[in-house]
């Protein structure tokens, strides 16, 4: 989920949508040699904010952790994230299923990290064939809250009232979830089917729809954000 924010993640660029691309970067977000990043204090704020709203438990100890891997749209070859330490764990939340029963769905961890950069393809009606790729890194850097759920879910209904709960959570305390029409939230579901390998889906919650599947792979999908970000 992106936060709402004025700035991204670790340098002062302004976590906006919509602008000419590569017009918010600077040595930091493009992971130039030598630049040092330096935490933005409201994703830190609607972290625990987030936090405190699922009933996790706020570590009084947390860092940061490097995520390597190598993607066009990734300009450090890593991304900044939270491995063992994240800011909150052992949480969880109330939803109200279709037939009027509440659920209690169990919250593994909300950890802070920062987003990846957008790629664009061109030269052909789809991905597929196309000629050539463009990246705008006005999104890298942008301030994600990741939050892991345990295997609480046994149906896709009890999987969408799930993501609607944590949507409504998170409006509420003005974290952003899916503000003005943008889907800023994305879930990642694995489905374990019983003597199947897990089947990773991927969907987007977008306002004021429900989830709406697409096969592409998280690091190749974009999730926009919606205008003005708040401090």
């Amino acid at each position: 989920m992106q936060l709402s924010t004025a700035t991204k993640a670790f340098c002062s660029c302004a976590n906006v949508y919509g602008a000419e691309p590569n017009t918010h970067v600077c040595p930091v977000c493009l992971g130039h040699p030598g630049t040092l990043p330096t935490m933005t204090q409201g994703a830190v704020t609607r972290g625990l904010a987030a936090g405190l709203a699922l009933n996790c438990t706020i570590n009084t100890t947390s860092k940061f952790d490097r995520k390597q891997y190598f993607y066009p749209d990734l300009p450090k070859g890593y991304q900044i994230s939270q491995y063992d330490l994240p800011l909150a764990q052992h949480g969880h939340i109330d939803v109200t299923l279709p037939d009027g029963s509440v659920q209690r769905i169990g919250i593994t961890r909300a950890h802070l990290e920062e987003d990846a950069g957008k790629l664009v393809y061109g030269g052909a009606d789809s991905l597929s064939g196309s000629a050539y790729g463009l990246v705008d890194f006005n999104r890298a850097g942008v301030p994600l809250l990741e939050i892991v759920s345990e295997p609480d879910m046994r149906s896709a209904s009890e999987a969408a009232a799930y993501g609607a709960e944590l949507r409504r959570i998170m409006r509420t305390i003005g974290a952003r979830c899916g503000d003005g029409g943008w889907g800023v939230c994305c879930c990642l579901y694995v489905v374990l089917v019983h003597g199947i390998r897990a089947i990773h889906t991927h969907a987007q919650l977008a306002t004021p729809y429900p989830l709406e599947h697409t096969p592409t792979h998280p690091e190749n999908t974009h999730t926009p954000s919606p205008p003005p970000p708040t401090q």
